[in-house]
C-alpha cells in the first residue's frame, strides 16, 4: 500500500486543472482539524475531498477483494469511520465539506467542477446524503452473492442492507477459456 498515491491522483489533477482554468484559486496540502483535504478554499470556508471509489466505499464501484478478506473489511471500516469523524469535526469547526467520488470526476469532470463552483456560492451549501459501503460479506458458497451494508456518512442511523451478485473471478474465466483452447 506504500505505492498507493494519496495526492495528485488523476481525478484530482483533472478537477484542479478545470477549476484553475476558470480562475478559481485554492490551497493544497493544508492540514485542517486533523484532515488533509485535496482542495481548500479558505475565504469561502470550503474543503473538497476527492474520494477513491475503492478506498472510501463507493456504493457503485466498490469491489470486495478476494484475498485477505478480514484485513480489507477492517480497512474499509476504518476508512469510512475516519471519513465520518473528520467530516463531522470539520462541519463543527465551521467548514463546508464537499466530498466527490473519483467516478464522478472521471465520468463528467465539467459537472464535478460545476458542483465545486456551486458550493462556493452562499446559496448552494446544503449537501445531501452520502451513502458509503461499510461492510461487504460473502453470502453464498460459490462467491456469487454478497451482502452489502450501506450507511450515510454523516448519519449512521440511516442504513440499509443490499444483496448483490458478483461476477465470477477473472482467474476462473481465464482457466475455463484455456481449457477450451486446449481441446
Amino acid at each position: 500500500m506504500a505505492r498507493i498515491r494519496g495526492s495528485n491522483t488523476k481525478p484530482e489533477l483533472v478537477l484542479r486543472r478545470l477549476l484553475w482554468s476558470r480562475g478559481l484559486r485554492y490551497r493544497l496540502g493544508l492540514r485542517i482539524e486533523g484532515a488533509r483535504p485535496d482542495l481548500v478554499f479558505p475565504a469561502q470556508q470550503l474543503l473538497v475531498f476527492v474520494d477513491g471509489c475503492f478506498w472510501h466505499g463507493c456504493t457503485h464501484h466498490y469491489v470486495r477483494p478476494r484475498s485477505r478478506e478480514a484485513f480489507w473489511a477492517e480497512k474499509l471500516a476504518d476508512n469510512t469511520a475516519r471519513d465520518r469523524r473528520q467530516t463531522g469535526a470539520l462541519l463543527l469547526a465551521g467548514w463546508h465539506v464537499l466530498r466527490l467520488w473519483e467516478h464522478e470526476i472521471n465520468l463528467n469532470p465539467f459537472a464535478a467542477a460545476e458542483r465545486v463552483i456551486q458550493c462556493l456560492s452562499e446559496t448552494a451549501r446544503i449537501f445531501g446524503p452520502r451513502p458509503v459501503v461499510i461492510n461487504v460479506s460473502q453470502a453464498s458458497h460459490d462467491s456469487t452473492q454478497e451482502i452489502w451494508s450501506i450507511e450515510d456518512l454523516l448519519d449512521p442511523n440511516v442504513k440499509h442492507v443490499e444483496w448483490r451478485s458478483r461476477k465470477p473471478a477473472r482467474a476462473s474465466l481465464v482457466s475455463s477459456e484455456r481449457l477450451r483452447n486446449d481441446e
